[in-house]
């Protein structure tokens, strides 16, 4: 009776609390029908959150939109990912307990915005650093530290990540399969 009851309670919680909704609305209020963010996501500074559709978000992520972030149409960010648009560690060390009431700009203190790429993937347990522009239609492998410019269609691996291929090989590969998808995928490759 108990393995049924814990079965039940189990159902229940993620009916509740860890189910993703389709459906959010950008910085201007507009609707995004199509965008779903799991509610287990933290995001900070939602105020400085631009947010295309067709965003998926994934479960248990962190979302720091503090100093602007820009998620373009299509991006899915799977679990577990950090997102951090600013950084006071190096901060912290040098200025110790006076950083609480330190006036002025911090020493060492980073704060920059992200821009992450139309129909740009995002592995699980990756971290995406302050100041990141990452271009459309890319490819971040799990467990990957991302920081600076990646370029489009790259694929990145690594910590820190550097681009280890081009996801148009096989796209190509998939399109001559499936040549009647051409047109839905020439459609954001060349105007995004």
């Amino acid at each position: 009776m108990r393995a049924v009851f814990n079965r039940w309670r189990r159902r229940l919680w993620h009916a509740l609390l860890h189910r993703i909704v389709f459906g959010e609305s950008n910085h201007l209020g507009q609707p995004l029908p199509h965008t779903r963010i799991a509610p287990s996501t933290c995001i900070e500074g939602e105020h400085a959150l631009r947010l295309a559709d067709h965003v998926f978000i994934g479960q248990f992520n962190f979302i720091d939109a503090t100093a602007g972030l820009q998620i373009g149409q299509g991006v899915q960010i799977t679990n577990f990912v950090s997102i951090v648009t600013h950084s006071s560690h190096r901060a912290i060390r040098l200025l110790g307990s006076g950083y609480a009431v330190h006036e002025g700009s911090k020493p060492g203190y980073i704060s920059a915005p992200i821009e992450i790429g139309a129909y740009t993937f995002i592995g699980p347990h990756s971290l995406i650093e302050a100041g990141t522009r990452i271009g459309k239609g890319v490819v971040v492998c799990a467990y990957s530290q991302v920081r600076g410019e990646v370029p489009d269609f790259a694929i990145v691996a690594g910590v820190p990540a550097r681009q280890i291929g081009d996801v148009r090989e096989q796209d190509e590969r998939l399109l001559s399969q499936h040549p009647e998808l051409r047109p839905h995928y020439e459609s954001w490759t060349r105007t995004i």
